[in-house]
């Protein structure tokens, strides 16, 4: 006859139980820690650990500023300096890879706001599902630099610790290579970038084949509408301002019309609360304007761009001190 456990033994089995499933977590948690320290960083010389610089240097202002936010159609697209000297406030231009995703370059707005600072969001895409991006890409962007941590939401913890174990498999790969942390050169390294956040480089080239590509007009989605939404008013009760600005647009033969982009344009201004201070059609640029893909603008096209972000808000701060 099976003999029951009694209320005695059946706590104590549950204790037991209780005690090695924490002093599992103690261990993991532990290892998680040591690795973290011992294994981490690897990438400090890549193009992601510009981020580290981007906010150093907006930390480091005290007065009312110009924050660049998006992806890198920002990083290889504007003189920082120009638009500093131009508009007389300190510029920083927080454009990173665009595969950490819109909520991840929409959060770094968060970091130091100072009454009478300038947010421009110059997103090519208003349409997401409002998680951050690649989890494996945002870990090599962070690493242990744990002030860069804050830029995530307590919602993005569970899928970033799920993503925990691609990324230090990486760590180890190169921990026993002694192949990380090296400067490998060129416009996609950490050395690329200058002290405003722009990647500087001499080639006013175009090597993108866009002969297959379609410049469209970009969807804008109800949740990012929201998400921008309160970001603009919460900058607002902080005394600083967001504004939204275009992103640079191939002139490709079979790209979206001018009306097409006008309309994306109107229908955005009716959806935001934050000011649209650019209209689209003045960024369409030459495809010879380009450098490596259809965001990254070479020497010749970031000049142009940079000298239309300059009117824009020229206008836009004329306009509102009247």
């Amino acid at each position: 006859m099976e003999r029951k456990m009694d209320k005695h033994s059946l706590f104590t089995f549950n204790f037991k139980r209780g005690i090695v499933f924490v002093a599992k977590l103690v261990v993991l948690f532990g290892m998680i820690i040591f690795f973290l320290i011992k294994l981490s960083p690897q990438y400090l010389m890549n193009y992601q650990a510009s981020l580290i610089d981007k906010v150093e240097r907006a930390e480091n202002i005290d007065e009312p500023k110009i924050v660049l936010l998006g992806n890198s159609n920002l990083a290889f697209g504007m003189d920082s300096e120009k638009i500093e000297e131009a508009i007389h406030m300190p510029v920083v231009n927080m454009g990173l890879h665009g595969g950490v995703g819109n909520v991840f370059h929409e959060r770094m707005a968060l970091l130091n706001v100072n009454e009478g600072d300038i947010y421009i969001i110059c997103h090519s895409s208003y349409a997401d599902n409002g998680e951050i991006g690649n989890k494996s890409l945002i870990w090599i962007t962070i690493e242990n630099h744990f002030d860069l941590w804050r830029i995530l939401r307590m919602e993005d913890v569970k899928s970033m610790f799920e993503a925990y174990p691609a990324y230090l498999k990486k760590c180890l790969s190169l921990w026993i290579t002694r192949d990380g942390n090296i400067d490998a050169g060129g416009v996609y390294s950490r050395s690329a970038f200058n002290e405003y956040g722009d990647i500087e480089w001499e080639d006013n080239g175009c090597i993108y084949d866009f002969s297959e590509y379609q410049s469209s007009v970009p969807k804008i989605s109800d949740n990012v509408v929201e998400r921008l939404n309160n970001l603009s008013e919460y900058l607002e009760s902080k005394g600083a301002t967001l504004l939204l600005a275009a992103y640079p647009i191939a002139d490709t033969p079979n790209r979206s019309s001018d009306e097409e982009f006008i309309n994306f344009e109107n229908k955005l201004k009716e959806k935001m609360i934050a000011p649209v201070v650019s209209h689209y059609t003045d960024y369409i640029y030459p495809c010879d304007y380009f450098f490596d893909t259809n965001l990254h603008l070479n020497n010749v096209g970031k000049h142009a761009r940079t000298n239309q972000l300059i009117e824009d808000l020229t206008n836009y701060l004329t306009e509102t001190d009247k």
